[in-house]
């Protein structure tokens, strides 16, 4: 699969916090840094993210994007 952004890591899934529509996925990083994504709870159910996946986390402007693989 093809993405227009550039900025690409490898991340670990740390926690997932759901709430009633949405939930925000916490991940860690190789280096001095932590991301998280946010994302509708059927994009996570799509994605089948758990704690301790591995994921790409493809970063463009504002948005963090997480693609399992």
């Amino acid at each position: 699969m093809k993405y227009g952004a550039r900025n690409q890591t490898i991340a670990k899934v740390k926690s997932i916090k759901k709430g009633t529509v949405m939930c925000q996925v916490n991940l860690t990083v190789d280096g001095p840094v932590d991301l998280s994504s946010v994302m509708t709870l059927d994009s996570l159910e799509d994605l089948g993210l758990k704690k301790g996946d591995s994921v790409r986390a493809v970063v463009k402007a504002i948005h963090v994007l997480l693609v399992k693989e």
